[in-house]
């Protein structure tokens, strides 16, 4: 059975509707919180069947206001990309890992957006994307992945949405497992908090039911691709 270490940057983000999808398959996973200083980060030889890196709230990676363990989170990354494990970066987690990749992230306000995505090939995530699907972002900075990366979809400013590394290594701008009471929890947890938020709550409810069905099929294929299911790493 593998295990999956998550790295959490808030109380409030946490993998949402994903753990329902990956309690079905029988995948174990692990939370760790350095900001609440306990369960510090997981040492980079023991990460072997996946590392997912979630979203920060207002933490960013661009300079304005970077998560404290960016150095940390870049350098556990690098490991992941060097040895070919399956990682997963969720908003700024999609920064640290383009950074760790040799690409970089661009300095943006702080913003809470409920937008589309939009697939660029009909074999994106084996084939699973689906063509358009709901995209909430909340988020200080934008990831930029280095030109060797495969760009799977884009937001509707022509930005990288999703996009994939070798086998096993993806950036989601968004959060595809979003639920609407972590924004909620957010806005709480912060004294920052991106202008219209109200706005785009009422967006995201709406959104939710999409959102939980695009999750199905992209689930389907991000398994696939990083052989959680499978005996022996891809």
């Amino acid at each position: 059975m593998k295990l999956l270490h998550v790295i959490q940057h808030t109380s409030a983000e946490y993998l949402g509707l994903i753990e329902d999808h990956l309690e079905g398959r029988g995948v174990r996973f692990k939370y760790y919180r350095p900001f609440a200083g306990k369960a510090p980060l997981p040492h980079r030889d023991t990460v072997a069947d996946g590392v997912i890196l979630l979203g920060g709230g207002p933490w960013g990676s661009a300079g304005a206001r970077d998560v404290p363990t960016l150095k940390e989170e870049v350098a556990l990354a690098r490991a992941c990309l060097m040895r070919e494990w399956p990682i997963v970066g969720l908003g700024l987690g999609a920064q640290i890992l383009a950074i760790a990749a040799g690409g970089r992230s661009e300095p943006t306000p702080l913003e809470f957006e409920v937008t589309s995505a939009h697939r660029v090939s009909a074999d994106a995530l084996n084939g699973y994307l689906p063509e358009t699907y709901p995209l909430a972002v909340y988020m200080r900075d934008w990831p930029v992945p280095p030109d060797y990366a495969t760009v799977l979809a884009r937001d509707p400013k022509g930005r990288p949405a999703l996009w994939q590394i070798g086998r096993s290594a993806l950036g989601f701008a968004g959060h595809p497992g979003l639920k609407v009471a972590m924004i909620e929890d957010l806005v709480m947890e912060f004294e920052e908090a991106p202008a219209d938020a109200g706005r785009e709550l009422v967006r995201l409810r709406a959104a939710q039911r999409p959102l939980e069905d695009a999750l199905v099929p992209i689930m389907t294929g991000l398994v696939q691709l990083t052989g959680w299911m499978e005996t022996t790493r891809p």
